[in-house]
């Protein structure tokens, strides 16, 4: 049986932000990751927008580390070469009656300190962009989008030069929390036995399984699971678009907004569909639903110009009709398990977030040890 201080479960954006973290404090570290690439699932699978933090509840993990997160993301894209534009989003109310509303998300926002947000006349945000149709606007210029590939990359480039080694193709198959450590065993070809005294389960869609897969784990811990997947359609030919557009949020998500990607591609997405396994397919049928909720700030669209791009799938630890979660960080004062650190619910806003979280594991597992 092979000893290593810390093993981080999972090898998306927030597992690599982790093992970067632990690496740089001089923890030894080994990313275990199921998949033959790093980054497959939910990291893969998203708008890439880096996100300012305005939706979410004053003193939630969301809106603090969404907004740390996002000066930490710019930086970190600034010193590592890593691909990204700050192009701003415009976030529109389509009818005077959403003016109120408006007003509020302007006011959680300040609330949240997000303080380069502001609000536009109809007549400003059509100066930014003539194609909208809006009543009025909030622009928040904070507001991007990135390469998540190369932001992977990067991540796993620094942990990789501070000693942290990527194991591709090695799911876990079982663990066993013992008084001094805990004992992990992976399959795959490379099928290894480990003890270690930190893991940090960043598995994503699959976290709570891995969670209950820990023999000794308290199961009483392990929130439900939820799958909500959103699907995507590509605009063909380039949108009219500079700046990212939003509606108003509305249950369950963001509503169907405008994205654009580093090459000018417009998409459209997500919905939100609720499912019981995880499936990627997109159905071509469901864009007929997009028109009409695009057209009330697009009415350019034209018939026909969308066709199916990819679709993403949310861990969610709330059922539908359920008020939105915050981000669950469980450590050893939730769980009584010394140095275990399960990820559960790091869906939207987890990519911007990505960098903060992991500084708070981090700080976490080091006030735990003491």
């Amino acid at each position: 049986m092979e000893h290593i201080d810390a093993v981080v479960i999972g090898a998306g954006v927030v597992g690599l932000a982790c093992a970067r973290a632990l690496s740089q404090r001089g923890i030894e570290t080994l990313i275990l990751e199921r998949h033959d690439a790093f980054g497959t699932e939910t990291s893969a699978r998203n708008s890439e927008v880096i996100h300012a933090g305005l939706y979410y509840p004053a003193g939630s993990l969301k809106a603090q580390l969404c907004v740390e997160g996002n000066r930490l993301l710019y930086a970190f894209c600034a010193t590592h070469g890593v691909s990204h534009r700050r192009c701003g989003k415009l976030i529109v109310a389509t009818t005077t009656a959403q003016q109120l509303r408006l007003d509020a998300l302007l006011a959680q926002a300040q609330a949240n300190g997000v303080h380069t947000v502001r609000q536009l006349s109809a007549d400003a945000a059509r100066a930014l962009e003539p194609e909208l149709e809006c009543t009025a606007a909030l622009l928040s210029e904070s507001t991007g989008i990135i390469d998540s590939h190369g932001l992977m990359l990067a991540l796993l480039g620094d942990a990789e030069r501070n000693g942290a080694v990527l194991a591709l193709q090695s799911p876990l198959q079982s663990g066993r929390i013992e008084s001094d450590g805990i004992v992990l065993e992976t399959g795959g070809e490379g099928a290894m036995r480990l003890k270690t005294r930190i893991v940090i389960n960043a598995a994503g869609l699959s976290a709570q399984r891995v969670a209950a897969t820990l023999t000794g784990f308290p199961v009483a811990h392990v929130p439900p699971t939820h799958y909500a997947k959103g699907n995507y359609y590509a605009l063909a030919g380039r949108a009219p678009f500079s700046h990212l557009v939003y509606p108003l949020p509305e249950p369950g998500g963001l509503g169907v907004h405008l994205t654009l990607d580093l090459g000018g591609q417009a998409r459209f997405g997500p919905d939100v569909e609720w499912i019981d396994a995880i499936d990627y397919r997109v159905d071509p049928a469901r864009a007929d639903a997009f028109y009409a909720e695009v057209r009330r700030y697009w009415p350019g669209l034209q018939d026909g110009a969308l066709h199916p791009a990819y679709a993403g799938i949310r861990p969610k630890i709330t059922a539908p009709g359920e008020a939105a979660a915050d981000f669950l960080i469980q450590g050893p004062a939730e769980h009584g398990v010394k140095g275990l650190v399960n990820l559960f619910g790091i869906e939207s806003p987890g990519l911007t977030s990505c960098l903060a979280l992991s500084e708070q594991v981090a700080s976490l597992l080091q006030a735990s040890s003491r």
